[in-house]
């Protein structure tokens, strides 16, 4: 069914009327996102701000990682730009990231040099403002940007690669100049997803000339960037990045598939103040066992849908304190995401 405004008004009043507090949360969300894109952006932001408050208050909800202290489009995305994807704030904090001990350290590092940059200045050391974030899709990068930018509490700008990249010469050279310059007047952190597309090694017999420029263009707004602001890129193809442009980066962060002690957290920081509880503790080592080799996205993603399949086939006659969650379920959903993966 094609949802539009009236339709979501329509849910809204009648999830009001039922009392029915999680459905009404879910549809508003939907709201939101719709009236993003349909560029109604006053009406999402007024939305957002009602949904934000609401969810401090409620303790009952599944937490996911990507949406826990979500990120809030801010009010600097009204005036559009074919070349920003968006511009946002974020809540996240480091609470909100399961990853590595080493990765947790470099970021917390990272963050710290930032805020008390004035020590640095004063004994004439740079500031650190260029990162690479590398690793296999779905553990983490992008949520370490976002938590990043919101323990400095910056702006974030989100480059559109498909607005920046023209088959027109030199035109993605001045495109990359445009949003570097425009982030920079504001002190903000550029984020550039998928970096090897614009920083590929310059093959010098087979590019024609247009990839060299792009990539010295790269290295020349790198070197002039104001330390105020910041660049985080992020790559599943780190080899395939020109060695120049590595050198720029103050830090590089490796990000890895998670091990069975941080699928134990993933787990808990999903189920975290849900009133959720599995059928079968004692199976839980085995799921583990059975998550390891996929990403920190997949293994959240099968969990939150076994809860969501647990819920709607239980006897909803029967009413319980906690919701059980299927192991078998999940069980199935792991395998399914593996062999899909294959």
């Amino acid at each position: 069914m094609v949802m539009t405004q009236l339709t979501y008004i329509r849910d809204i009043a009648r999830y009001g009327f039922e009392n029915d507090k999680q459905k009404l949360l879910d549809v508003l969300q939907q709201f939101v996102e719709f009236s993003f894109k349909s560029k109604k952006v006053n009406l999402a932001l007024q939305l957002q701000s009602v949904l934000d408050t609401a969810s401090q208050h409620s303790t009952n909800a599944l937490t996911r990682v990507e949406q826990q202290g979500r990120s809030r489009i801010s009010e600097l995305s009204n005036q559009p730009d074919e070349l920003v994807l968006e511009k946002l704030t974020s809540d996240y904090t480091f609470n909100h990231l399961v990853g590595e001990d080493r990765v947790k350290e470099q970021l917390a590092y990272f963050v710290e040099e930032h805020k008390r940059s004035e020590i640095l200045k004063r004994f004439d050391l740079p500031v650190a403002n260029k990162v690479l974030f590398y690793g296999p899709s779905g553990c983490g990068k992008t949520l370490a940007s976002y938590v990043v930018a919101g323990e400095l509490t910056k702006t974030m700008v989100v480059v559109n690669l498909g607005g920046i990249v023209s088959s027109k010469l030199g035109e993605t050279s001045k495109n990359l100049a445009r949003v570097f310059r425009q982030a920079a007047a504001e002190n903000c952190i550029i984020f550039l997803d998928e970096f090897d597309s614009l920083g590929k090694i310059r093959d010098y017999d087979h590019d024609h000339g247009e990839m060299k420029r792009v990539v010295n263009t790269i290295l020349q707004l790198f070197d002039y960037l104001p330390q105020t602001s910041m660049v985080i890129a992020a790559t599943n193809q780190r080899e395939i990045i020109d060695s120049a442009l590595l050198r720029r980066f103050d830090l590089s962060v490796k990000f890895d598939f998670p091990d069975q002690k941080k699928i134990l957290e993933l787990i808990e920081l999903t189920l975290k103040k849900g009133r959720f509880v599995f059928d079968d503790k004692a199976k839980l080592p085995e799921l583990v066992k059975l998550s390891t080799g996929l990403s920190y996205y997949s293994i959240q993603k099968t969990l939150i849908n076994t809860v969501k399949r647990s819920l709607i086939t239980q006897d909803s006659s029967v009413r319980t304190l906690n919701a059980v969650i299927s192991t078998s379920i999940w069980k199935q959903l792991l395998k399914e995401e593996k062999k899909a993966l294959a």
